[in-house]
């Protein structure tokens, strides 16, 4: 397909048919016959059709729907995903114990083979501007215009504060037990609650599964008694003692390598400790061009594309979905690549149509 047509925000397609229309305007011309990335990876001044901003499974796998649609495409990102600290990754079919940095690293690899560039920074500020696109500052300085911007920024784990968790955190200390638990069957695990409390019991549960001794350390939780019969009943000792401190066994030879210490001196042995941490959404660019919350839950709002109620701006993985797996996280960046590509797909078709064959609001006739 030869030849060129005017690069212009239109209105949304289906899936974005409930948000705001775009106004078109005249912008950039584009040629339909290549790839159409405005420069090269070292110094990006032009206008990119989609900036994801995370290169986690969501971002990197929407980057690559994207770039294999053919669409400019920019990742942004630090190299410094939420599961770095582990050495496995499981519940991924045909990538079950791969090492999380090398699934980086081939998604990478996969992403630069289709035209996909990657510029190791994070954004400073994002801003929606009168044309409908994005400009957003990077930590470096350099400046980013964007037709469309997904953010796959992941979250942060807040700890419960109790010293000797942080430390060994993703090695000792753990968070999943369908991502961990069958590699500890048959140890002695301990879960300690902490503000989620509900779910702190249902990893109690879930880890009686695989081995006959979990005690679950309250710790303040609030549990009802209905459910305290019920993991009793299950086998799960509860313990109401508050925990002060955990740490590394003096000498684990033929025994447990972890202590939990109590208050009042009390001890238990273990080989694992299950905690929920609180999540800490980084969705601060989502929130500096205005995406409006989920009451429920605090969180950005999306659809089930991804798509926000910002115009041209989606959202997938832990940011929005704090629960999701590394294998969900990546089906949810694929939806919302398919999304992001209909959606400056209808854009360009509205362009293509001549000013005199178009409506106030800037559909054709």
């Amino acid at each position: 397909m030869g030849g060129s047509l005017p690069m212009r925000p239109g209105i949304g397609n289906s899936i974005c048919r409930n948000r705001q229309s775009v106004p078109i305007l005249a912008m950039e011309v584009i040629r339909m016959d290549t790839t159409t990335q405005p420069g090269s990876g070292s110094a990006p001044e032009g206008l990119w059709d989609a900036v994801v901003i995370g290169g986690g499974a969501a971002g990197l796998t929407a980057a690559v729907v994207l770039a294999r649609a053919r669409f400019a495409t920019v990742v942004v990102d630090r190299g410094e995903p939420r599961n770095r600290l582990a050495d496995h990754m499981h519940g991924y079919l045909t990538r079950d114990g791969m090492a999380p940095g090398e699934f980086v690293t081939q998604g990478r690899k996969e992403l630069a083979r289709y035209g996909g560039t990657i510029l190791p920074a994070s954004v400073a500020e994002a801003h929606r501007i009168p044309d409908g696109t994005f400009r957003l500052r990077l930590d470096d300085g350099r400046t980013l215009r964007a037709r469309s911007v997904l953010v796959a920024t992941g979250l942060t784990d807040d700890l419960p504060a109790i010293p000797g968790l942080a430390e060994r955190w993703a090695s000792q200390v753990l968070h999943c037990p369908h991502c961990h638990g069958w590699e500890l069957q048959g140890r002695a695990v301990a879960v300690i609650g902490g503000a989620a409390g509900a779910v702190s019991a249902h990893h109690a549960a879930l880890m009686r599964r695989h081995s006959s001794s979990v005690t679950f350390c309250v710790n303040g939780s609030e549990i009802s008694d209905a459910e305290r019969r019920r993991l009793t009943a299950y086998g799960v000792r509860l313990v109401d003692t508050p925990v002060t401190r955990v740490s590394s066994a003096a000498d684990p030879t033929g025994g447990e390598p972890m202590t939990i210490e109590f208050d009042g001196g009390e001890a238990l042995s273990c080989g694992a400790v299950f905690v929920a941490p609180r999540p800490v959404p980084h969705d601060a660019v989502l929130k500096m061009v205005g995406a409006g919350e989920n009451p429920e839950n605090g969180l950005v709002a999306v659809d089930q594309q991804g798509a926000t109620d910002v115009p041209g701006v989606w959202a997938a993985g832990n940011v929005v979905h704090p629960r999701a797996q590394v294998v969900a996280a990546a089906g949810a960046g694929s939806t919302a690549g398919i999304g992001m590509a209909g959606w400056l797909l209808e854009q360009e078709l509205s362009a293509a149509v001549p000013d005199q064959h178009r409506d106030a609001g800037g559909v054709h006739r």
